[in-house]
């Protein structure tokens, strides 16, 4: 087992060595999405690096728990406890019931991790499943001295929690004077003793679709609350590895740390990791402003800023370019580099596995030239996770394979170039190997032609319809139309 993992903790701000709580076991948690609207690029980063560190781990030979919540209720519209919940507006707008929108777009999430070759969660849950959780925690929380009710909202008090020597602030590095003077004037500020204090249970009115019953009337319970309940339930009340967006450090990851103490008096989580934003147009990806792409928009190539369409497989492999902890930039021409790279590092890889290795004279230096490769790939990964020195280590191997000189490596050699270029690439980045006939081809496209074929079908266009079933069958793709729409299998 490995014991030389580097992980950048935002609590400590350095590269501490990971040692986790039970020997062979290590507990994940990562902020899940708040399902009102389609999961954009920006967001599928986050998902994406943290499926990797899983998969790393696996890698590794570790068992991981790794927890990934769904927010379907109690996050408003900005971080001051006021505003409308943001899954009943969306409600509210397209005139369905919460969790018909909560439902609606956690298939989607799904759907569009499912084609990024993510791992699902060991444990998906919801916010609305865990109400008894969070109202007991509240109850702790109180029964410590660090919450107060007032008109049938509770509160944290974080002047009482400073009072007994917590540091606030000691994720983000922010001040307490910092916070206030910065603080808004809103709605519902009376209720507080201070202006940093944080809801965990707001008051619902009438109005309010969402809300439950509870010691202090009838609500709904406070965003950062969710998230400290449901970690503990299934991870214990301090576990290994917190992750989430660069945007969560402040406020919900320092007020879970608040509720986690405040709660139990016990530090929730010793490793606390945060990926940095996908920008667009220079600007940071973000449902509220609009500045965003969506998957579905890369898979189909239907965006003006795209000249064509990505698989998922080039955008995954676009994003472990980049290390997690930087900013990454996105383009059209940024994709094209990736696309190109990525045909080249799997076309490799599948010569590799298909090579008929017959040793030869051994080329002593280019033996120790690969397992020294090899063995970079491993250090890299295990320095912070840095995927963009494993990808350029890999790269360094695909020039070796190119270089048709792997019957002069004697065959322990070639062993440990294969089991490295096919674990780093298909079950640590996760990139499938796939043969170039059908590697452009996804299920999104596949669903996208088949729509075509239907509207063709639906406008009396026999001709297009049939030419369009004609070239799926030629790629390999039977089509079935029944009662319930079309069903496809691919060969």
């Amino acid at each position: 087992m490995e014991k030389d993992i580097k992980i950048y903790n935002s609590l400590t701000g350095s590269k501490d060595t990971f040692i986790p709580i039970n020997k062979e076991t290590i507990g994940i948690y990562v902020c899940g999405p708040t399902v009102y609207s389609e999961v954009h690029l920006g967001n599928c980063r986050t998902f994406v690096f943290f499926d990797t560190l899983v998969r790393y781990f696996n890698f590794l030979g570790y068992k991981v728990r790794y927890v990934r919540n769904i927010t379907d209720v109690g996050h408003l519209e900005n971080d001051a406890d006021e505003g409308e919940d943001k899954i009943s507006k969306k409600a509210r707008i397209e005139q369905l019931e919460p969790m018909e929108i909560a439902q609606k777009y956690s298939n989607d999430f799904h759907d569009v991790m499912k084609s990024f070759n993510a791992l699902p969660p060991d444990i998906e849950p919801t916010a609305t499943g865990h109400i008894i959780e969070q109202i007991n925690m509240i109850e702790k929380i109180i029964d410590n001295g660090f919450g107060y009710v007032v008109n049938n909202s509770v509160y944290f008090n974080v002047n009482k929690y400073i009072s007994q020597g917590y540091n606030y602030g000691e994720l983000s590095g922010r001040q307490v004077d910092e916070l206030i003077a910065g603080s808004r004037s809103l709605d519902g500020q009376s209720d507080k003793k201070s202006p940093n204090d944080f809801a965990l249970w707001k008051k619902a009115d009438s109005s309010h679709i969402m809300q439950w019953d509870s010691p202090w009337g009838k609500g709904f319970p406070g965003w950062h609350l969710e998230c400290s309940a449901m970690s503990a339930k299934y991870l214990g009340s301090s576990f290994d590895i917190h992750g989430g967006g660069m945007d969560l450090k402040f406020p919900h990851h320092e007020c879970e740390i608040a509720q986690g103490i405040g709660a139990g008096s016990t530090k929730p989580v010793n490793y606390w990791m945060h990926g940095n934003m996908l920008t667009l147009n220079g600007k940071r990806m973000s449902k509220t402003t609009g500045n965003t792409i969506l998957p579905k928009e890369l898979f189909s190539g239907n965006s003006p800023l795209l000249d064509k369409a990505f698989s998922p497989a080039v955008v995954r492999f676009f994003m472990m370019q980049s290390h997690y902890r930087g900013v990454l930039d996105f383009s059209n021409e940024a994709l094209m580099a990736s696309e190109k790279g990525y045909k080249k590092l799997m076309e490799a890889l599948n010569n590799l596995t298909k090579f008929d290795h017959n040793q030869k004279d051994v080329d002593l230096p280019l033996s120790d030239k690969i397992q020294s490769i090899c063995n970079s790939c491993y250090k890299n990964m295990k320095d912070d996770f840095n995927t963009p020195k494993v990808i350029a280590n890999l790269f360094e191997l695909v020039s070796i394979i190119n270089s048709n000189r792997l019957n002069t490596i004697d065959s322990k050699t070639y062993s440990y170039l294969l089991n490295t270029m096919n674990g780093f690439i298909e079950n640590v980045l996760g990139l499938e190997l796939v043969g170039p006939e059908n590697a452009h081809l996804t299920e999104e496209l596949i669903k996208m032609v088949i729509k075509l074929r239907a509207d063709a079908k639906t406008n009396k266009d026999y001709a297009l319809s049939d030419k369009i079933r004609d070239q799926l069958t030629s790629l390999g793709i039977t089509i079935k139309d029944g009662k319930d729409g079309t069903t496809f299998a691919v060969k």
